[in-house]
């Protein structure tokens, strides 16, 4: 089974996430993430293929935004809400409202 690697937030400089939220890909992906689920591939209707999603995914994990889970041949992803508002308050709240705009 796949184990995927998620850093400590105390060691991801607030530089790291606002640069892997940089991008209007992966604006899209947390914001279905901030319903506090987990999901799969195909509910990011971001218009993009399986592989190029897949390194979208892997640049949230590295920030330390989003969290994959492998079960089976799936593999769920969350966002790290709890550890990210813990250290950066309300940061994932006002870049979704700002990306809105």
């Amino acid at each position: 089974m796949r184990v995927f690697e998620h850093p400590d937030l105390a060691d991801v400089p607030l530089a790291g996430i606002l640069s892997a939220l940089g991008d209007p890909v992966r604006l899209k992906i947390l914001r279905v993430l901030l319903d506090g689920q987990e999901h799969l591939g195909p509910d990011f209707a971001v218009g993009i293929g399986q592989s190029t999603l897949s390194h979208h995914m892997r640049i949230l994990r590295q920030a330390g935004i989003a969290q994959s889970v492998p079960r089976g041949t799936r593999c769920f992803v969350s966002l790290r809400r709890e550890e990210v508002d813990a250290q950066f308050p309300g940061l994932l709240n006002a870049v979704a409202r700002a990306s809105v705009a």
